[in-house]
This record gives structure tokens, sequence and C-alpha cells, in this order.
């Protein structure tokens, strides 16, 4: 018997008490394996606070009776579910008791084409749907009872598939290895930016890096954050997904230059915008205060101009924006009128009325503030258009790709997500992860997220309007922590983050519904599954066509202690040296992590009694040899040099390094190609670190045009293009880690 079935039938063996059997029932793991390997088991309070939390009572014996109840009759199969996912050219299994025998059926395809047909399975038996060669979403009618098939494809879209749209070779197999730019958008300068990095900059380094030979640029969360709360700055912990960061709109790229300087001017804080401008790190609050006073004097002209050539535009946005735009205005103008009247930011906290988006206290607040609820959609409709130049410029600059979006894996439980869409959302729970080796008390990031049980019973209308929405105006996407595909780490409200459990999600629904929205919008998806990744992720996700990601300094030979040559690194992903939550080459080298996890106390006291910072610089200094070995050992260094000093990181070396592995893209972050020390975000800290504040030193075009800068991308894409991919043939490879 394998180590897998004893452990299984060890589970088996062990007495389940009722709370755990509705628990598991209801898809939590009440077992699960941490970073050592050693199976811990959730405590029955902990199940208890998240089964209440999901919808489930269970404080008595009549409460989990019902509950139990509730689950079977979600997942007997009696009722036909709003949406049923399927593969194209595969048979679709439908509930027993749904599709009964001699039913009729008629599927109507997105195409027009109409199957009609009858069940003939025998009583009891699995009733199939004949296999469907059209992806899309197609109604099905069976005696009466509408539902829809997403029938996807089966894979996602991919690197090769960009490589041939733009090379207009239908025929080309692979395409060339591929690089790409990471950037923080916020950091980006562009003179008259007024203190934070905005759309046009983007689209400006977007135009200057494909003109280097890069087809990718992928950028930081644009997510739409919180108006009334500029303090709230990170980027994975939006107010919404679904809209769009006005902080980086640019006010003269849709108006133009001369209605722009006029809202400046009518403002009164050119003087403002510049001092902002000379700052080194971002000061959220006074930078969106002026900018906001600038969009708004700019609203005052476009509002009072019915002639406006984009009246029209503006019209149609909002049009098609519909129900949940909408939403977001009002909830934009709502939370302000809180916070001014009550000092109230969080919804859950507001009167009763207006806690629901649907109510009718909601419409009258809309109806009464109608100007300022029409202020947000002119400035999402702004943002919009801002995006979408960007991605139209690095496309017609060359790129086969162009921006690939980023995707937080929740959202801000106070935020206009969560408060739009609160049947779909999680509440009293957050998002986070267990204890690890990097992260001994583990992490609660005070995000939510979608419902697994609002999924099934509401078709997935909610995560297929986020992927849409993501999508929308970008040639690929980022999805942040992609194990929340599968499962989460959900840990209550209040309690430490090791006081959790993981609830499992529809994953095989939710990479057909991926793969689908992919390919209808002709956009690459990569996969961020960095951290515990449970056995056979990794390569059921390149088994859709996403691309997973490997960080250099987590590619370690299989001894623990060097580093992997790039020909072992797999060739279904992208490639990086760094993320925006780890050190860059350069502070990896000085040792820049370790000082800075001193300072906000994640050094854990030894039991020797050695200071643990001199520890981890031993420790470090021999990974550094190890490092230069490895890069000495694939040619990017000569043999016969010493490893540099501590203050002169290799960081050519590093990203050459990096270039030569078989990865069919490799995105290499801007504070590597600056040689920058200083990384984006320390995770753990809060105002010991300046978090999502770094501007670069320099405005995007003099950076471009930096000497230094062009001849380390010329060289870095004369290196991909020099670079061998291992395996020629279409599959996948297996994941090496």
């Amino acid at each position: 018997m394998s180590d897998e079935n004893i452990d299984n039938a060890a589970k088996e063996a062990r007495p389940r008490s009722d709370i755990q059997t509705l628990a598991e029932r209801a898809g939590f793991e009440v077992e699960w394996q941490d970073a050592h390997n050693n199976t811990q088991r959730v405590p029955e309070k902990t199940l208890r606070v998240l089964l209440e939390k999901l919808g489930l009572p269970c404080g008595n014996a009549a409460q989990i009776k019902r509950s139990m109840s509730t689950i079977d009759a979600e997942m007997s199969g009696r009722k036909l579910p709003p949406l049923i996912t399927a593969e194209v050219d595969r048979g679709i299994a439908l509930p027993v008791s749904a599709a009964k025998w001699g039913a009729r059926y008629r599927i109507e395809l997105e195409s027009g084409e109409v199957i009609d047909g009858r069940f003939t399975s025998p009583k009891g038996g699995t009733a199939l749907l004949a296999p469907i060669a059209e992806p899309g979403y197609h109604p099905l009618v069976i005696n009466g009872h509408r539902t829809t098939l997403a029938v996807a494809p089966a894979r996602c879209y991919t690197v090769d598939d960009a490589w041939r749209a733009l090379s207009k070779e239908p025929d080309a197999q692979k395409a060339p290895p591929l690089w790409g730019i990471a950037a923080q958008v916020y950091g980006l300068r562009r003179n008259g930016d007024g203190g934070v990095g905005d759309f046009t900059a983007l689209a400006s380094l977007a135009t200057q890096a494909a003109k280097r030979g890069s087809h990718a640029l992928a950028v930081s969360p644009m997510h739409a954050m919180f108006t009334a709360e500029p303090d709230k700055c990170s980027p994975y912990s939006p107010s919404s997904r679904l809209f769009l960061n006005i902080a980086h709109i640019d006010p003269a790229a849709v108006l133009g230059a001369p209605a722009a300087r006029a809202a400046v001017l009518k403002a009164g804080v050119a003087n403002e915008l510049a001092d902002l401008e000379r700052l080194s790190l971002i000061d959220w609050p006074r930078a969106m205060k002026a900018r906001i006073t600038v969009l708004r004097a700019l609203f005052d002209d476009f509002s009072q101009g019915n002639d406006s050539p984009f009246a029209e535009d503006f019209a149609t946005f909002v049009k098609e924006g519909g129900r949940a735009l909408e939403d977001h205005a009002r909830f934009e103008a709502l939370q302000a009128e809180q916070l001014a009247r009550n000092g109230e930011g969080h919804w859950r906290n507001w009167p009763d009325d207006l806690r629901d988006p649907r109510s009718g206290a909601v419409a009258a607040f809309a109806q009464a503030h109608r100007r300022e609820v029409d202020f947000y959609l002119f400035t999402q409709w702004l943002a919009a258009e801002g995006l979408m130049h960007a991605q139209r410029a690095a496309r017609d600059a060359g790129m086969a790709v162009g921006l690939v979006a980023d995707l937080a894996v929740g959202c801000d439980s106070a935020g206009s997500h969560a408060w739009s869409y609160r049947d779909d959302m999680l509440t009293g729970v957050s998002v986070g992860a267990p204890p690890d080796l990097f992260n001994q008390a583990g992490q609660s990031w005070g995000l939510t997220t979608f419902s697994p049980r609002a999924m099934r019973m509401q078709g997935f209308a909610a995560f297929i309007d986020m992927l849409r929405a993501a999508f929308a105006r970008a040639g690929g996407i980022r999805i942040d922590h992609i194990l929340g595909l599968r499962r989460l780490w959900l840990v209550p409200e209040g309690e430490s983050a090791k006081d959790g459990a993981y609830l499992r999600y529809p994953f095989e629904d939710l990479l057909r519904l991926v793969a689908l929205e992919s390919w209808r919008h002709r956009a690459i998806v990569v996969g961020e599954d960095l951290g515990t990744v449970p056995a056979g992720f990794s390569e059921r996700l390149q088994e859709q066509g996403l691309l997973g990601i490997r960080v250099l300094w987590f590619e370690r030979a299989e001894d623990g202690e060097g580093f992997k040559p790039p020909n072992e690194w797999s060739n279904g992903v992208t490639a990086t040296t760094t993320t925006h939550d780890l050190p860059t080459v350069t502070g990896w080298w000085r040792g820049e992590d370790i000082k800075w996890r001193s300072k906000i106390g994640q050094m854990m006291v030894r039991a020797d009694g050695r200071d643990p910072v001199e520890v981890a610089m031993e420790e470090r200094d021999v990974d550094r040899g190890h490092l230069w070995r490895a890069f000495q050992e694939a040619g990017v260094a000569s043999e016969d040099v010493e490893a540099p000093s501590v203050d002169n990181a290799p960081v050519d070396e590093a990203l050459a390094f990096v270039g030569m592995t078989p990865a069919p893209l490799v995105t290499y972050p801007l504070e590597d190609l600056l040689g920058i020390a200083e990384q984006p975000n320390v995770p753990g800290s809060i105002d010991e670190h300046p978090n999502w504040r770094r501007r670069l030193t320099l405005p995007v075009a003099e950076m471009i045009a930096d000497n230094a800068f062009s001849e380390r991308l010329r060289a870095l894409d004369t290196a991909r293009k020099r670079s061998v991919q291992q395996d020629d043939s279409d599959a996948p490879k297996p994941e090496t880690r």
C-alpha cells in the first residue's frame, strides 16, 4: 500500500464528529499537511466559526442536521444548476435526476445552430450530452428548464497563440523565446504626472520597451481603490476588482492637454502637483486630493458641454458598464458621504437600508446625489480609456502580448465589490496562508472573495464578471495566488492566522471558465503558484495552458544548497529574478531583506542565543557563493573571476541566467533592470517600510534613453534570441520542482 493510501486509510479510520462531517461536506479540509509535511487537524472551535460564516449554523444538533440537509440538497443534483462547465469535444455529464430517460433537450449554440435531442440513458444512469465542438456559453433547455453550458477550449490562449497572431503565421508551432518587463505602475515617472505613475507613462514604457524587443509588460494591480480613503494604497487590497484605480488617470489623455491645463488652473493646484512630483515616495493622501480636485474641475467643464465630441463615448461606456458600474459609482459617493457624516467607511456599519445596493434608500441617495455619482462614472471612463490606450500602444509597437494585468486574490471586505456582490462574497473571514517556512506565524491578508457555495448557486456569474474585467484591456492576466482556484486558507476575523482552515473551490469549473474567457479575449494567463503547492497542482495548470511562475531565489538544486542550472527550469512557466514581495537582485546580494525582516520583528529568537541577523547573513554569504557558481557553470560569469563584493551585486549575470531558461516568457522587473536595492513591498510590514510608495528616479523617457539601461535591454534581447527551448514538442513539460 502506498504512503498516500496509508494516509487516506488512517484518515478514514479516525472517527469524525458531526461538526467535522458537516465541515467536510461543506468543502473544508479538517486535516491538512503543513510545510514540514506534518498532518494538522483543524480545531472544532475554528470549524464552527467558519461554518457559521459560510451560512451553515451548527450551534446544536438540530442546526447541524438542517445544515447537512442544506448541503445535501445543493449537491444532490436534483435541480439543474444555473451553469454547467464542459470542455470541447468531450461528453457532458448532467445530474441524473435533472435529465431523465426520454426527456427532450435543446442546445442553442452561440453560432445560431440548434441541437435537438432526447436522453436515452438507462434509468439511474448518468445522463450524457454528445460532445460539443464550439466553445461558448450555450443555453440548454431540458423539458422547459433552462441552464447554460459553458463549453471551454481544451487550454488557455498561450504565448504561442499570441505569437502566431502577431507574426500572421498560423502554422508556426512555437514562439521564439520572448521576454518582457514587470513594472509597478504607481512608481513610473512622467513630467507632469502630479506625483503618481499614470497610464500615459505606462503607454510610453510599453512603446519604448517594444522597440527594444520586449513582447510583454506585466504590471501591478490597477484595481479600483478607495477614493475617500487614499491612505489605503496596497494594490492587492482593492475596493473592487471590476473597475480601475483612478489615481492612474492622466487628465490630459482623453480630453486633451488644453482641457487639463484649464482644470489645473481652475483647481488652483499647480504648485502642489509640482511639489508632489519632486518626492521620491508617493504621498498618497496629498496626491489623491490634488488629483481629485483636478478631475472635478475637468468634469465640471465636460458636463456643461453637451456638444462635446466625447459625450457619446461616455454615454456608451456607462450603458455598457450597466448595473455593476452604477453600483461602484454609488458606493464611491456613499462612502464619501458616510465618512464625512459618521466617520464610518465600512459599509457593514452603515445604516441598514444603505447596506443593500438594491434598496430604495440607495436609489434615493443616487437620485439626490446624481451629479456626484456621475462624477465617479466619469473617472472610470477616463481610467478605462487611458488603460486601453496603453494596451493599444503596446500592440501597435509590436508586442505579441502587451500588458499583463495583475488580478488580486481578493478584495477589501469594506469595499465596493463586497457591497455590490454581497450575496456572492464570504463575510466575517479573511483570506490568508497557514504558517510555512517563510512566515511561521501564517498570514491573514484582510481580504474577502467569492463563496464557493454562492458560485455554484448563482452560475459563477460574479467570477465571470471579474475575469472579463481583468481581461478587458490587456493581452494577459496574472492571477495572484492561483492556488485559490483550488483551495483558500480562511481565517475568522480577529483570529490568529494560524487558526484557520482550507476551503475547497470548484477547481475544474474555474479552470474551464478561465480558459474560455482567455480565448474570447485572446489573452494569455499566468498563475502565481508559489508557496505550499499541492502535489500535481502546477502540472494541472500547465495541462490547461496556464503559465506558472518560477523565481530565481526558489529554484534550488535537489540537495537544497545550490541553484538549478537554467536548462533544468520548467518550460511551462514564466521565469523571473524576483517579485514585488521578494528582494531585488541587489537587495538579496546585500542582505537588505534580512535587515528589513529584523526591523519589523520577523526574525525568530534562536535557541543557541546567537544573533539571528548574524546567522542569516552568514547563510546568505554561503548562498552568494552557490549562486555565483551557478552563474559560472551557466557561462554568464567567467570561471576565473571571484564572486563580487557585497556592494557590487551581479545584476547582469542574474538577468542573463534567468534569460537562458526554457521558459516561453521571461519577465525582468524594472527594479532589477535598474539595479535598485529596495523592493516594492515587505510582507508583514505596515508603516515600518514604505510599501507601494517608491517611485523611479527618472521619468520613463529619460530612463529608456539612458545608455546603460538601453544596453542592458539590448543584451537581454540578444541573449533571449539565442536561447533554445529545451523541449520542442507542443505538449507542456512536466513540472520539475
